[in-house]
C-alpha cells in the first residue's frame, strides 16, 4: 500500500512537471513570436520603406501660434523626432517631406532644416510641396536633396516679418493712459500701448535684416545657387511653383507619385512600402480641445479687457 501511494505521488509529480514544462515552453514561444513581430529581431526580413513626414500649418517650436489655441500647426520637436527615427531605421530608404505650410518661426524652421541635412547625408530626402511651401517651409524644403512642387503651389516668400498691434489711438479716444515702470531703456520696446521711437524702429529693423541675410545665405548654400540670385528673389513676394521651377529653385513639377518615384530613384530601389509618421489624435485630445474652446468663448469678453501684464501679452512674432 505504501509503495502504491509513493507510485501515485511520483506519477502526479511527473504530470505536474510535464504541465509546467509545456506551459513554460508555450510562454517562451509566445514571447519569441511577440519579439519577432515587434521588429526588434535581426532575423526579420528587411523591407524597403519610404516614409512621409507631414509639415502642415504654422511651424513653431512648441505648437503655439498667434491663432486662438494655435490652430493647425506642426512643431519642430515632433518633426525632428520623426527625422531621427527615419535616420536610424535601416529599412527606411528615403524620406518625403509632405509640405503644406506658409511658414513659421525662425528657430523652428532652422531646427527642422538642420535635421533634414543630417538625414540626407545617409538617405535621400525629397520635399513635396502641395498647396504651399513658402517662407520658413521653403527654408526647410531647400535643405532636401530634391524639391517637387505642384505648378500652382505657393512657394518662395523668402523674407522675415515682425509685427504687432498698437493701440495708442484707441486708448487716447477712450481716455486710457499707459504707465510702465521698466529697468532697461528698451525693455518695453514693441509694447502695443505706445508707439515705437525712431531709434527703436531702427534697432528692430536691423535685427530683421540680420535674420533675412542668414535666410538668404542658407537657401543659397542649400540649393547651391549664387547668393546674388537668391537676393533678387528674396523680396518676400511668393511665387507659383511653375515660376520657382523656371528660376531653378524647384527641381520637379508634379504630384505625390512623382515625389515617390524621385525618392526611389535617389535611393536606388524599385519597390518600397509607403508609411507615414504622424501624431495620432485620441479622444482625450479632442475633448481637451473642445473644453479649451468652451472656456475661451465663455471668458473672452473678460480676457480681452483685462491685461494686467502687457509684457506677457505682446504679439510680436518673428515669422520666417
Amino acid at each position: 500500500m505504501k509503495r502504491f501511494r509513493e507510485g501515485v505521488t511520483k506519477v502526479r509529480k511527473s504530470k505536474w512537471g510535464t504541465v509546467i514544462t509545456v506551459l513554460l515552453g508555450l510562454w517562451l514561444l509566445a514571447f519569441a513570436i511577440a519579439y519577432l513581430l515587434s521588429g526588434k529581431s535581426t532575423s526579420v526580413v528587411n523591407e524597403n520603406k519610404i516614409v512621409f513626414i507631414p509639415i502642415n500649418g504654422m511651424i513653431t517650436t512648441d505648437g503655439s501660434s498667434s491663432l486662438p489655441f494655435g490652430g493647425e500647426g506642426v512643431t519642430s520637436t515632433q518633426v525632428v523626432d520623426y527625422l531621427q527615427q527615419a535616420e536610424k531605421d535601416n529599412n527606411i530608404k528615403g524620406v518625403i517631406l509632405e509640405i503644406n505650410s506658409g511658414g513659421g518661426t525662425v528657430v523652428a524652421s532652422k531646427e527642422m532644416e538642420t535635421a533634414v541635412k543630417k538625414v540626407k547625408d545617409k538617405k535621400p530626402v525629397v520635399a513635396w510641396i502641395r498647396e504651399a511651401g513658402a517662407s520658413g517651409a521653403y527654408w526647410i524644403a531647400s535643405a532636401s536633396n530634391k524639391i517637387v512642387a505642384d505648378p500652382m503651389s505657393i512657394t518662395g516668400s523668402i523674407g522675415v516679418t515682425s509685427s504687432y498691434l498698437e493701440f495708442t489711438g484707441l486708448m487716447q479716444k477712450y481716455g486710457i493712459g499707459y504707465e510702465q515702470l521698466i529697468a532697461g531703456e528698451y525693455k518695453d520696446a514693441g509694447s502695443p500701448y505706445r508707439e515705437l521711437t525712431a531709434e527703436e524702429r531702427n534697432i528692430l529693423q536691423d535685427k530683421l535684416n540680420i535674420i533675412h541675410k542668414y535666410f538668404i545665405e542658407t537657401v543659397a548654400n542649400n540649393r547651391q545657387v549664387p547668393k546674388e540670385k537668391v537676393e533678387k528673389l528674396a523680396t518676400g513676394m511668393y511665387y507659383l511653383g511653375q515660376e520657382f521651377y523656371d528660376e531653378g529653385m524647384v527641381d520637379y513639377l508634379g504630384d505625390k507619385e512623382l515625389a515617390i518615384q524621385v525618392t526611389k530613384d535617389l535611393a536606388g530601389i524599385k519597390e518600397a512600402k509607403l508609411v507615414k509618421f504622424e501624431k495620432k489624435t485620441g479622444l482625450l485630445d479632442i475633448l481637451s480641445k473642445l473644453s479649451a474652446e468652451t472656456f475661451y468663448y465663455m471668458g473672452r469678453g473678460i480676457g480681452v479687457e483685462l491685461n494686467k501684464n502687457p509684457e506677457t501679452s505682446k504679439t510680436v512674432e518673428l515669422i520666417a
